[in-house]
């Protein structure tokens, strides 16, 4: 083993170690009462090349069950109860391994940059760099073979208890995708019993590097139809502007009198045919209000009316792009768990992040990762029923 691997190996291994108040109006029952939190593992196919893929079943004891892959640390089932503690799966997904190799949209963690890079291209303490065109002559969501498509080594940190943990790690290689420097990332999922599920994403590098990792879970809490009735509420006063290609112009521009403003609760279906998107909808990133790094804030809130289920997303993240599946085809739906289909607008995304295309952007707060820094990102999503 030479230095620079021991040193990555070292790292890897190392890393395996606000606003709004709301909470849901139905209360956690007392822990005491509560069956354990428990995880299960499980063969889940084999890739093209030969390579097991491994499921992980996190249970929490009163009733929300996710279950994860180590490919791509997909979430490719979370059982949610409503008002009448009636469960369904809530994410688009599948229990079958090759629906996910096919590429269908599913609750993935992208990087190494979620999002947009402009042209492809960024210039990083005097050097240029080209980065996989993916998206027309620009850079998304990590490229062809993001983050998305590799296969995770697992590991289980708690396996029952008031919570339950799962450790992913991943070794990206400097120049894949055309991004600079070793990356060793680790993400954790953790399920408690207050229908909390935690993303926990850490990562080291050796030379400097941008960074923006998220999970794009397209979720529908009613578990089929579409989301126009959807009650979202984000706390953002101000959006980043952004061309016909979603590249941010630079600009920073507030929320007042616009469709995209989501400070009151309101319906997705209210405003969607005003926002100037075509097809229609949204897809906006959302600026979120100030706070400190380690401070989790509430970015977000949705709400389906006729189930009950609430959805809080908390993060640390500088900013939340709101997705509703705008470019679905309802004429070819999406086939997802138990065959519920999603057409256009059939889900929405919440997609903490940092800011797109940031390293183009002096006035954007940095995404770069530099030796000797540690990232150290959470998002919460938080289930309720009221």
């Amino acid at each position: 083993m030479n230095r620079r691997t021991f040193l990555f190996a070292f790292a890897l291994a190392a890393l395996g170690g606000g606003c709004w108040q709301n909470r849901p109006a139905t209360a956690p029952a007392p822990i005491a009462a509560l069956a354990p939190a428990t995880l299960a593992v499980e063969p889940f196919g084999t890739l093209p090349d030969g390579r097991p893929v491994t499921r992980y079943t996190l249970a929490n004891g009163r009733g929300m069950t996710a279950r994860i892959l180590d490919l791509g640390c997909i979430i490719a089932e979370l059982q949610v109860p409503d008002r009448q503690g009636r469960t369904v799966n809530v994410v688009a997904g599948s229990d079958q391994l090759e629906w996910f190799t096919k590429g269908g949209p599913a609750a993935n963690v992208v990087g190494r940059f979620a999002n947009r890079i402009a042209n492809a291209t960024f210039t990083l303490d005097g050097q240029e760099f080209a980065v996989t065109r993916n998206a027309g002559k620009h850079h998304i969501h990590g490229g062809r073979e993001g983050f998305e498509r590799k296969l995770w080594a697992g590991r289980i940190v708690k396996a029952s208890g008031p919570e339950v943990s799962l450790e992913l790690t991943y070794h990206s290689a400097d120049g894949e995708e055309g991004f600079p420097g070793n990356l060793a990332v680790t993400v954790t999922y953790t399920l408690n019993q207050d229908n909390e599920l935690r993303v926990n994403y850490r990562a080291r590098t050796d030379k400097p590097t941008p960074l923006n990792l998220t999970n794009h879970a397209y979720f529908n809490l009613a578990g089929s139809g579409d989301i126009l009735d959807h009650i979202v509420t984000i706390n953002s006063d101000r959006f980043l502007q952004a061309d016909n290609d979603r590249i941010p112009t630079g600009e920073i521009a507030s929320l007042d009198g616009m469709a995209m403003d989501f400070r009151k609760p309101t319906a997705v279906g209210a405003r969607y045919l005003d926002t100037g998107l075509k097809p229609s909808g949204y897809d906006f990133t959302y600026v979120l209000p100030p706070h400190g790094a380690g401070e989790l804030v509430l970015a977000a809130r949705a709400e389906d009316p006729k189930s009950g289920r609430t959805l809080e997303v908390r993060t640390n993240e500088q900013a939340v792009q709101l997705y509703t599946a705008n470019h679905f085809s309802s004429e070819k739906p999406v086939v997802s768990l138990g065959g519920v289909t999603y057409g256009r607008h059939g889900t929405l995304c919440f997609e903490s992040e940092r800011f797109p295309d940031a390293v183009n952007h002096p006035n954007f707060p940095s995404c770069v990762l530099r030796p000797g820094e540690t990232l150290d990102s959470i998002t919460v999503f938080r289930f309720g029923a009221k």
